[in-house]
């Protein structure tokens, strides 16, 4: 899923040296939850296990971050980083499914260095997204799944009529 119109433009602006920069630099300016939110996509990323197609997101939105002229220019007081916090929560519940338990505790590490103890209470709402995307995927999953049983077996029975009535 492509989050931004153009994610291979994005994609190329990203580095791991440019990410840490914009991190170190403006993490506590763009606040807990951006900050904690990109960490999260780029140790997702830094995963082997993660394909190909997922870390395109990843790449996409963690470019766009680390753009400081976006839709929104990150320097706008009040409000330049609130279209990036929508294009790492948008890739986030996109790729929801690959971040584990080890990759969160990263990340929380990180915010509590930078923000303190309490800032981990702000991460919690982004944690909760992304368990609530992570779900709602897998009962779509589990609805479709029991579509296809439930359109089988009225295939199956409708062969089973036919067969009847042309006994």
């Amino acid at each position: 899923m492509i989050l931004v119109k153009n994610n291979e433009d994005y994609s190329k602006h990203f580095s791991e040296e440019k990410f840490w920069d914009k991190i170190l630099k403006f993490g506590k300016q763009a606040g807990v939850k951006l900050t904690y939110g990109a960490l999260l996509l780029f140790y997702t990323f830094k995963k082997p296990t993660v394909p190909k197609k997922v870390k395109s997101t990843i790449l996409g939105a963690l470019g766009y971050f680390i753009l400081p002229l976006d839709f929104i220019p990150d320097f706008t007081p009040i409000v330049g980083y609130s279209d990036d916090l929508a294009i790492v929560v948008g890739a986030l519940l996109v790729v929801a499914t690959y971040i584990d338990a080890n990759t969160k505790q990263l990340a929380k590490n990180k915010v509590v260095d930078w923000f303190g103890e309490n800032a981990i209470n702000d991460t919690d709402s982004l944690d909760d997204e992304m368990e609530k995307s992570v779900q709602d995927r897998k009962e779509k999953k589990e609805k479709k799944i029991e579509s296809k049983k439930i359109k089988k077996n009225i295939k199956g029975l409708k062969k089973e009529n036919k067969k009847s009535v042309n006994e």
